[in-house]
Parts: structure tokens; C-alpha cells; sequence
């Protein structure tokens, strides 16, 4: 497949799209892992998977954001326009209406309490959206949604890998912890992918949430690794209330969080830039925020 390069994105917008071909394309600052993505004049925004692995997910934001929208107290993204597979580009890409603000990862000044309050407060009004028909957790989510124990074979070959730099028996008795429990309750709105980057900021306040390609109805325990990723210890229980969820859910966050750190970590998933992971670790080992 061609480089995603913003001459590539003019040539598709000109060819599928020609009311907007003299809108000037430039790429965002701060890229995804799963996609691509291009401002489009002032208003709009054009995103184009990075691989097949990440094509369902154009389908199912257009279905599924507009029926979302409604039910949050945030600004999600809009759906404008989907695009064709082209014979330079063989996958469908999307365009959405531009959400001002920046993310979390690159904000300074936030009043991160307050946020920790927001987020907990976006992710009960998601959870109590409407869910049918949903997509129900699976492949399509990368098992976001689905009880963590999907994934625990890549936990025990991480832990392989990486032997002694890690405290092995800890981790496992913390996954073991993780999976003795499921979800009892009605399958809920799952964000999927609750991360700094997707989190947008506007005067260091909370104003919208992005990329809900990972999204499905299942487990709500996936979007709450911000807990460790992110808040400090004197933050986490401000979140813990926000959300609202039972130690149980705690603990097979606490899983995913472990999961993601190590197999990060062990090199079975994307890099571990900067570090990121490494520094998360000793958090999710200390902290089971269930208190």
C-alpha cells in the first residue's frame, strides 16, 4: 500500500469528493496508531486506516456515533462523508466534522481532579446509552469489551520474554485476580480505547472524546485503565466514584492495564515509545484502586 502522504488525501478528496478539492490538506501533529489523519480545510477532518486490521472501524463509527451522540455529555465526532477504496488507497476512510481542543497527552494546566471526575462522569452516561442493536465485543474491538482472559496468552508469553525484569509472580497473581470474575451485568457502551491522546481539552476542561473505533457493547472494565496510565494515587479514587463500577470491574481493569504494560513491554504489541509502558507498570503492581 502507498505512504498516507497529504498529496494522497488530495488526489482521493479531488477524485470522490470534488466540492472540497480546494480545501488545503496538512496532517494533525499527533497521529494514531490506527489511523491517519489530515485536517481538511477549517472544518473537517479526514482519517484513513494504517491497515486492514482497522477498517471495520470506519463502518461501525458511522453507524454508531450518531445514535451515541445524543446520549453524552461530551462532543464525540461527527460523520460528514465516507470514502471509497481507490486504487491507490484500497481500504473505505472517513471524513468527520474537526473538533477543536487539545489532547490530554499534549494539554498543559489541566485540572486533573476535575478531569478525573469528567471522564468518570462521560463513561456512565456512555454506559447507560441505549445499546441495541450494538456491535457486541470481538475481533472487530480488538476483544475491547470482552472479559480480559482473551488475552492470556500473550500475558504468560510476556512474562516469558521478559523474565527477570519484571516481577513474574506479582503479575500473575494480579491476572489471576483479573480473571476470576466477569461482568453480571447487561452488556454496556465500551469505549474501547480510553487514552490521553483521545481525550480532548479546551481551557484545560474536558470537551470531547475521539476515536471510538475500538468501540462495542460488552464489559465496561476495558475503560478504566486511565486509573493507572494516567491519574496519580491521590487522583484514582476520584475516579473510582466518578465511575461508579464494583471492585470486581476494578480488578479486570487493573488485568487490562497489566496486559497492555506488558505485552507492550515484551515487544507483542506497538512500541513502547518514550518509555510509557515501563512507568505504568510499577502503578498497576502497586495500586488495585479498589478500596
Amino acid at each position: 500500500m502507498a505512504d498516507i502522504t497529504p498529496e494522497l488525501v488530495r488526489a482521493l478528496v479531488a477524485e470522490q469528493f470534488p466540492r472540497w478539492r480546494d480545501l488545503p490538506v496538512r496532517p494533525v501533529a499527533r497521529q494514531g496508531w490506527d489511523n491517519r489523519t489530515f485536517r481538511l480545510g477549517d472544518e473537517l477532518v479526514v482519517r484513513l486506516p494504517s491497515g486492514e486490521g482497522y477498517v471495520a472501524a470506519v463502518a461501525k463509527e458511522d453507524r454508531c456515533l450518531p445514535r451515541l451522540a445524543g446520549h453524552l455529555p461530551l462532543a464525540v465526532p461527527v460523520p460528514v462523508a465516507t470514502g471509497r477504496p481507490a486504487a491507490a488507497y484500497p481500504f473505505p476512510w472517513s471524513v468527520r466534522r474537526w473538533l477543536p481542543g487539545v489532547t490530554v497527552e499534549a494539554a498543559t494546566g489541566i485540572d486533573r481532579t476535575r478531569l478525573a471526575r469528567d471522564l468518570g462522569a462521560f463513561l456512565t452516561a456512555l454506559r447507560r446509552a441505549p445499546t441495541g442493536p450494538g456491535p457486541a465485543s470481538g475481533a472487530h474491538s480488538h476483544h475491547r469489551g470482552c472479559h480480559p482472559g482473551v488475552y492470556g496468552h500473550q500475558v504468560e508469553q510476556a512474562l516469558e520474554r521478559l523474565g527477570g525484569a519484571v516481577d513474574a509472580a506479582s503479575c500473575r497473581r494480579i491476572w489471576a485476580e483479573a480473571v476470576r470474575s466477569a461482568w453480571s451485568g447487561a452488556p454496556t457502551w465500551c469505549h474501547g480505547d480510553v487514552a490521553v491522546g483521545n481525550l480532548l481539552t479546551t481551557d484545560g476542561t474536558l470537551s470531547a472524546v475521539i476515536d471510538f473505533g475500538c468501540c462495542s457493547v460488552g464489559d465496561p472494565a476495558c475503560d478504566l485503565v486511565m486509573a493507572w496510565t494516567f491519574f496519580t494515587a491521590e487522583e484514582r479514587p476520584v475516579f473510582r466514584e466518578a465511575v461508579g463500577l464494583p471492585s470486581d470491574t476494578w480488578r479486570r481493569a487493573r488485568g487490562w492495564a497489566l496486559w497492555k504494560a506488558l505485552v507492550t513491554m515484551a515487544g507483542l504489541s506497538s512500541p513502547d515509545q518514550r518509555g510509557v509502558q515501563r512507568r505504568v507498570l510499577p502503578h498497576v503492581l502497586a495500586d488495585p484502586v479498589t478500596g
